[in-house]
């Protein structure tokens, strides 16, 4: 079998989920949407079943993927219905929504339900994506407040910077909700990953980690909180063939890298077709039997190669880590010119290999 595969370590999963929650005394929605970032949402809820207060997902088929699976905590659709045909769905489903543009709004009313919902409306602070302006939002929420479709309201906002604490911005927001939301009376949630990590005077009553459930830093700077996280996917595959090459000599599509010296070239079962960013640069970091080396020439679809010059030791049948302990997955990603997010959500074709204290099994 081709031996490109990622290891989920579910033990490091409720290590971080727990982590996020030793640093405030608000509970916490487990963000497991976009296959909880390409690690196997259902997977990952069931791990997570005995310690979340509650689920976060994008959208209804990915809620009721996680009910079908027999996950019963509160599950909130951060981007609420997309038809108001899902709101008998939602209801049925005991599923808590965001609301964040008027025609949600109309709709809810509009709506013979049966039983009202728990609505979670979102405030535009300053990211200017989604959500209602500072000026409009306390009259929608007296609105609502006063529908028979809605059994309890809260308040949420996004932050768009709390990645950068030396810009302002977050203040800036923090400061916005605070104002709009100070005679409201329900619960509140405004921090994401980088929020939970640095910045406790904007906790809330719920907090929102997600890639920091999956050991991945949201800063570009050390952080004392986010160097405690557990990377929870191990990205892995093995050497399947190796050259001996004089100085001179081209590697990989484009002639992109020129052997300076005689290279000892590892070519490795890892590729675009598996989710590795095509764009990563020569000198991207990987590690072959725990011991640093680095791509050389550019990724294919199939396969990848590297420099094995420095590492006698390793040839044909030696183990590649990608990005996992050892090897953070932003800083591969840094060296792609994108984002840790990026490469865990276009992880594709390998499969995933599920262990924990308590099992392990591969889907």
């Amino acid at each position: 079998m081709r031996p490109a595969h990622a290891l989920i370590d579910l033990d490091a999963l409720r290590h971080n989920y727990r982590f996020a929650k030793s640093l405030s005394k608000s509970r916490a929605f487990a963000v497991v949407k976009a296959n909880a970032y390409g690690h196997g949402a259902v997977e990952c809820a069931q791990a997570l079943a005995d310690d979340a207060d509650a689920f976060a997902v994008a959208c209804i088929e990915e809620a009721l993927q996680l009910r079908a699976a027999g996950i019963r905590q509160p599950i909130l659709l951060l981007e609420g219905w997309f038809e108001a045909s899902e709101l008998p769905l939602i209801v049925e489903h005991q599923l808590w929504s965001v609301v964040h543009h008027h025609g949600q709004v109309q709709e809810l009313l509009a709506a013979q339900l049966g039983t009202p919902l728990h609505i979670w409306l979102k405030l535009d602070s300053g990211m200017h994506r989604v959500g209602f302006s500072p000026a409009e939002y306390a009259g929608l929420w007296q609105q609502l407040e006063r529908s028979q479709n809605v059994a309890s309201l809260a308040s949420m906002t996004h932050f768009s910077r709390a990645d950068e604490p030396e810009t302002g911005r977050t203040e800036e927001q923090l400061a916005t909700f605070q104002r709009v939301t100070r005679d409201l009376k329900g619960p509140t949630s405004l921090c994401n990953s980088p929020g939970v990590l640095a910045w406790p005077q904007a906790h809330g009553d719920w907090l929102r980690p997600g890639i920091m459930l999956y050991g991945a830093t949201p800063f570009e700077f050390e952080q004392e909180h986010a160097a405690r996280l557990k990377p929870v996917m191990q990205l892995q595959s093995k050497v399947i063939a190796v050259r001996e090459l004089p100085a001179g000599e081209p590697i990989g599509y484009g002639s992109r890298f020129i052997t300076q010296r005689p290279t000892r070239v590892g070519v490795v079962a890892m590729g675009y077709a598996d989710g590795y960013p095509r764009h990563a640069t020569d000198g991207t970091p990987v590690l072959v039997d725990g011991q640093r080396s680095q791509i050389i020439g550019r990724v294919s679809m199939d396969m990848l190669t590297l420099d094995l010059t420095d590492l006698p030791q390793s040839g044909l049948g030696s183990n590649v880590r990608l990005w996992g302990e050892g090897l953070n997955a932003s800083e591969v990603a840094s060296h792609a010119g994108t984002i840790a997010y990026q490469l865990f959500c276009n992880l594709n074709r390998v499969p995933r290999r599920f262990i924990s204290s308590t099992s392990s099994f591969s889907t």
